[in-house]
Formats: C-alpha cells, sequence, structure tokens
C-alpha cells in the first residue's frame, strides 16, 4: 500500500489533470459554429471587398483557390493574387483567371519583413475597399463564405472577423498530430473568449481573416507586425489594445484548407508556430514539460495504483485514463478526424515534445526557421534568448 500522504498527492494530482483536460472541451462547446448566412441578402448595395491571396509557389494549391472566391455568391468583390517572387506556375494560374482575378507582383522583400506580411500588406495598399479579406491560397472557400463574414461584420460592427477552417488531413502523421494542434490552439489562444469585449484574448487566423480597412490601417496593419512570425495573432493583438470589436467562428462547411503538403513541411510548420510571436527559452521549456505532466505522466497513474494495491490511485487512474482517451477521441471527431486517431494522442504529444525541444535548441543557438524559401530568425522576448 502506498503511504497516505503519496496516495493523496497521486490523487490531488489526478484531479488538477482532470480540471485541466476539461478546458478544451468548454472551450470548444463556446466556439460558435456558422454554416452559412442567417438569412436572405440584404437589399441594396453591398460594401466593396477587396481579397488578398499571397502566392509565393502556390501552383498546385492557388487554382482551388481562386475557383471557390470566383464562385462566390457576393456581389461586390475584386480578387488580388500578390506574387512573392514564384518560381512555379502561379503567376499563370492568376493570369489565367483574369480579368476577374489581377496579378500584383510582390516588390522585394524590404529587410524585417516576414514574406506573408509584406505580401498582405503590399495587397492591401492596392485595395480601396471597405473591407479587406485576407485568405491563403490553400484555403478553398464555399459559395457563402465571403457574404457570411461580412454580414457577420455588419451585424455585430466588427472590425475584424476570422474563421476557423476546417483542416483537411491526410496520411498517418497528419491524422494523429494536427487535431492535437487544433486542440491546444484552442486552449492555449482561448480562441472563443476572442468573441467577448470583456476578454483580452486576442487571436485571428491568417488563412481567413476579413477587417474592415480603415480599423486595419488605424492599427498598422501588417506593417505594425511586419516581423512576426504568428502575424495574424500580432495583429488580433493590436485590434484588441485598440479596444476593436472581433469575432471568430468555427466555420467547417466554408472554408477548408490542407495546412502542410507533406510530413517535413508539418514538422518545420509546427516548429514555426510553437516558437510563437516572439521566441522565449522558458516558455518552450515550460510547454514541454506542461506537456509530458498534462499527457504523459497521468497514464503512469493507473499502473501505480494496481502495483501498490492502492484503490484510490487505481481508481483515479482509470478516471484518468477514460478522460483522457475520451476527450481526445471527442476532439478529434469534432475536428472531423478519425475517432481511432484520437487514441493516438499518446503519439501526438512525443511529436509535439519533440518540435518543441527542437524549436527550443534552434532558438537557443540562433538558427532560423525556413518557410517558403526563406530563412527566419527567432526573436527573442524581453531579449530572453537564454
Amino acid at each position: 500500500m502506498l503511504p497516505l500522504a503519496e496516495t493523496v498527492l497521486l490523487v490531488g494530482y489526478s484531479i488538477l489533470v482532470l480540471l485541466f483536460q476539461g478546458i478544451p472541451l468548454y472551450f470548444a462547446a463556446r466556439m460558435p459554429h456558422w454554416t452559412g448566412p442567417d438569412g436572405p441578402a440584404p437589399p441594396g448595395p453591398r460594401p466593396r471587398v477587396s481579397v488578398v491571396v499571397p502566392a509565393r509557389n502556390e501552383e498546385a494549391d492557388l487554382p482551388g483557390c481562386l475557383d471557390g472566391l470566383l464562385g462566390q455568391t457576393y456581389p461586390d468583390l475584386e480578387i488580388l493574387v500578390v506574387d512573392g517572387g514564384s518560381t512555379d506556375g502561379t503567376r499563370e494560374v492568376a493570369r489565367s483567371r483574369a480579368p476577374r482575378v489581377e496579378l500584383l507582383e510582390e516588390p522585394p522583400l524590404p529587410p524585417g519583413w516576414v514574406g506573408k506580411s509584406w505580401a498582405c500588406w503590399t495587397g492591401s495598399q492596392r485595395s480601396r475597399a471597405e473591407y479587406v479579406l485576407f485568405t491563403d491560397a490553400d484555403v478553398r472557400c464555399a459559395p457563402e463564405a465571403v457574404r457570411t463574414a461580412v454580414e457577420a461584420a455588419e451585424r455585430d460592427r466588427a472590425d475584424l472577423v476570422t474563421f476557423a477552417t476546417r483542416v483537411e488531413m491526410e496520411g498517418f502523421w497528419e491524422r494523429t498530430v494536427l487535431p492535437f494542434y487544433i486542440q491546444m490552439v484552442l486552449t492555449y489562444l482561448r480562441a472563443p473568449r476572442v468573441n467577448s469585449p470583456r476578454s483580452r484574448a486576442a487571436m485571428a487566423n491568417g488563412q481567413f481573416l476579413l477587417v474592415r480597412r480603415a480599423a486595419y490601417l488605424a492599427t498598422g496593419g501588417h506593417a505594425a507586425v511586419r516581423d512576426r512570425i504568428l502575424e495574424d495573432v500580432a495583429l488580433a493583438q493590436r485590434f484588441r489594445a485598440a479596444g476593436r470589436t472581433m469575432r471568430i467562428a468555427w466555420t467547417p462547411e466554408l472554408a477548408a484548407t490542407r495546412m502542410y503538403r507533406d510530413r517535413h513541411e508539418m514538422f518545420e510548420g509546427l516548429v514555426k508556430v510553437s516558437a510563437g510571436v516572439r521566441f522565449s527559452a522558458a516558455r518552450q521549456l515550460g510547454f514541454a514539460v506542461g506537456l509530458v505532466a498534462l499527457y504523459w505522466l497521468p497514464l503512469l497513474v493507473l499502473p501505480v495504483g494496481l502495483l501498490t494495491g492502492s484503490l484510490a490511485v487505481a481508481v483515479a487512474g482509470a478516471v484518468l485514463y477514460g478522460a483522457l482517451f475520451g476527450k481526445h477521441v471527442v476532439l478529434t471527431r469534432a475536428a472531423r478526424g478519425s475517432a481511432a486517431y484520437g487514441l493516438l494522442f499518446p503519439v501526438a504529444v512525443g511529436y509535439y515534445v519533440r518540435l518543441v525541444l527542437v524549436a527550443l535548441a534552434r532558438g537557443v543557438r540562433g538558427r532560423p526557421v525556413e518557410w517558403k524559401g526563406r530563412p527566419y530568425r527567432f526573436e527573442s522576448r524581453g531579449g530572453d534568448n537564454s
């Protein structure tokens, strides 16, 4: 039998882990789910929308993106593709859809700018529309997507409306890892709290991000977050600091994306994301420790209870097993994944621990992350790079 002190410690630890597991379920339940417009289109002219699509070597994905945008039911739409020095057929894809699609050649990337922010800023400067929609080249929109976003902005007087798109997953590693990634984004950034004006939570999804152009320019736009790897989150933080109204919703029927083309691209992309808006070695290390403490170590409580003959610890461990595996199955299914992959969450945790430690090592050594053929160095938070 375990001594009373160790029993109390393990049972108390189990309760804390259980409470933590409820957080993403709570946030998932609170996230609005938009499937389309609320009703018939309002009469009269609609505000003009400029769609800005940053594109660098997007020959494979851009056709589906542009065809989805060209099929929108929203009446007043211009589509601007900003080419960032592509070496494939990206320009030809855009030109083939002229005159409804306009191709802009991105000027040379200035020092201190992340490529995507430079492309978005370039496109926004060309626009004179009331709204600007930034969307990635790998996003495919349903016909009612733009109308839904604009009507939400008009209804709620929101200066920023962003979609949580459906992530398409192919292959073992995407299906195992990406539902866990979605869960962490939901938890860490407190996504549904963005909709509350009383909350300090701020996030946006650069895959589909509609802004009122006047508010965007007033807060500095992408020029103000030019060096940020997670420019969408940084932009939302500026909107929040300025007291602007923001809206986010889960929109699997309105927009979908395949975030990464292969396992290597997924790993590099998630390393980039894990380092956050500003690199902090202490935060990265704490993140790795938290993953182990909240997802791996709880799986040892049941074996410890059984081996020591402690009924209380064994019961706590059994409850943890049910909660952990059950929660990941539920959230994987909510992300439109297969329930079987939810059972593999310990593998996803291991994958994430590795990439967090890789990001930590690169940040400490000053090694850059490469994305779209361009290297970006992690920048320290508060000068802490050790």
